[in-house]
């Protein structure tokens, strides 16, 4: 859904309002609970903002009512109530189709009338139907497990026991390889075949040039590998052949895994994809990963990332949809749902049982 307001009242003096809506729903005591809101628009009295996406979670029904504010944005964070009106998601697909806008008003000081403070227009107005994760698998599909691996030079020398790439000879699992056997061993019982795309990203490969997808196996054609066992193999067999390089870069592996899935679609494959990133820094191609995200956002996969070692993985916040803002591309495309869940690998420590179970839930929430 597209917004865009004309005609706003102006708050402040020596310039224009700086406008955002916040979108509220009514409960049954008669309060109501705030699920959404826009961005800020500086400067302007007749804002466009970028689109929203609300589920039936949000506002429960089409009918219920909904409280529509625009304010005018201060850094105090005292905002001033340009003008409110109340419609449910069903009036507001009508105002679309009728291409009419409704009027922002307040209630006069002396409470007897409501004064027009601007009007609210619905540019652009779709549903579409979101299936989960769990739709995908109680539907029949069969889950399809995906790994890449980061190696970059971060992580440390891998002959060095302090590496998060250190394979310890009394058999002790790193993080990587943690991550890898209880993600791996909760989705290969879903996956008939066992056979599972395996990649590197941000080492130098047997080439000599850096590659931010290369096959983890080390062979120019295949990149499968058989069952979590295979991947283990493969990833200790790389440690030895790759020189840990740089940047950290997601977005060639998931167009990578992006295109796996889409062949799957276009042969009307029931097959449901898992893609599990293991990395210790925080990404430098944030655009670009984001633009994989939505573009990817209409395909049966889902994109598990597992964050290994000390950094701040903050910023990969931003790549999870919040308070109804979905992620949006370069190109101004909006994601469709939820894809992307990022995890530290301390939670690995509570046990398989528990994991299992935070897994499962994060795309039952997310998907």
């Amino acid at each position: 859904m597209m917004l865009h307001c004309s005609y706003l009242d102006n708050k402040d003096i020596f310039s224009k309002s700086d406008p955002f809506l916040r979108i509220s729903r009514i409960v049954e005591s008669g309060g109501s609970i705030p699920i959404c809101k826009t961005e800020v628009v500086n400067d302007n009295l007749n804002p466009k903002w970028k689109p929203l996406c609300l589920s039936m979670q949000q506002f429960g029904s089409k009918d219920n009512p909904l409280i529509i504010k625009c304010f005018d944005f201060n850094s105090s964070g005292k905002h001033s109530l340009i003008g409110k009106l109340q419609k449910s998601v069903a009036d507001l697909e009508k105002l679309q189709e009728g291409k009419s806008g409704e009027n922002l008003t307040i209630t006069s000081h002396h409470g007897h009338k409501k004064v027009l403070k601007g009007e609210l227009f619905v540019d652009q107005f779709c549903e579409k139907e979101e299936y989960s994760f769990l739709d995908y698998v109680s539907c029949g599909f069969e889950l399809n497990f995906m790994v890449a691996d980061d190696f970059t030079a971060s992580n440390g020398n891998p002959q060095n026991p302090d590496s998060l790439h250190y394979i310890d000879p009394s058999s002790q699992l790193n993080s990587y390889q943690k991550a890898i056997m209880e993600v791996g061993k909760v989705i290969q019982f879903y996956d008939s075949d066992r056979r599972f795309p395996a990649w590197g990203f941000g080492g130098k490969t047997f080439d000599g040039t850096i590659s931010h997808c290369f096959n983890l196996n080390g062979s120019a054609g295949s990149f499968e590998v058989e069952g979590v066992e295979g991947i283990m193999s493969a990833y200790a067999s790389a440690l030895h052949n790759v020189t840990l390089a740089g940047p950290t870069l997601f977005g060639q592996v998931i167009k990578r895994a992006a295109q796996i899935a889409s062949k799957s679609v276009s042969y009307n494959s029931k097959k449901y994809f898992v893609l599990l990133i293991i990395t210790d820094g925080v990404l430098t191609d944030l655009q670009e990963t984001k633009d994989a995200l939505v573009k990817a956002s209409d395909l049966p996969l889902s994109i598990l990332i597992v964050g290994v070692g000390g950094a701040d993985f903050g910023q990969m916040e931003v790549l999870d949809a919040d308070k109804g803002q979905r992620l949006e591309s370069s190109t101004d495309r909006v994601a469709t749902r939820e894809l992307y869940s990022l995890f530290q690998c301390e939670m690995f420590m509570v046990g398989r049982f528990l994991w299992s179970r935070r897994f499962w839930k994060s795309y039952q929430d997310s998907s």
